[in-house]
């Protein structure tokens, strides 16, 4: 089964960033996954599946999943929703969560929501 961990400790957990207020803006959700030793295509494999429920889901705009080179055991998921309540609504649905035991033991999701930031002279919001 897959573990949820938080990248920033200090922070509201990605679950509470989950149940928090929708204002209706374009939501990014940034999960980086550690696979366990020899078993990176084995989380792909599972990450498909979810990644198929969720492409079923209203609000789901884009998914893209990416590989570290190399021998890395590290799989990021870049998905972009219409919203934090669809997120939020695709997450709990019983189909999804039926799928997060079938990752291997020793698999770790390190999930974030974000939101674009303009920094002038080298991205838009």
């Amino acid at each position: 089964m897959i573990e949820l961990k938080d990248v920033d400790a200090a922070s509201a957990s990605f679950l509470a960033q989950l149940q928090g207020p929708d204002d209706g803006q374009p939501v990014t959700l940034v999960n980086t996954f550690v696979a366990p030793q020899g078993q990176v295509d084995e989380v792909i494999s599972v990450w498909r599946q979810d990644s198929l429920i969720m492409k079923a889901q209203p609000g789901l705009v884009s998914a893209q999943l990416y590989r570290g080179i190399g021998d890395s055991h590290v799989l990021t998921n870049v998905a972009v929703w219409e919203s934090l309540s669809a997120l939020r609504n695709a997450f709990n649905t019983p189909e999804f969560q039926k799928t997060l035991p079938l990752y291997p033991d020793g698999s770790v999701a390190y999930p974030s929501l974000m939101r674009k930031e303009a920094v002038p002279g080298v991205c838009v919001a």
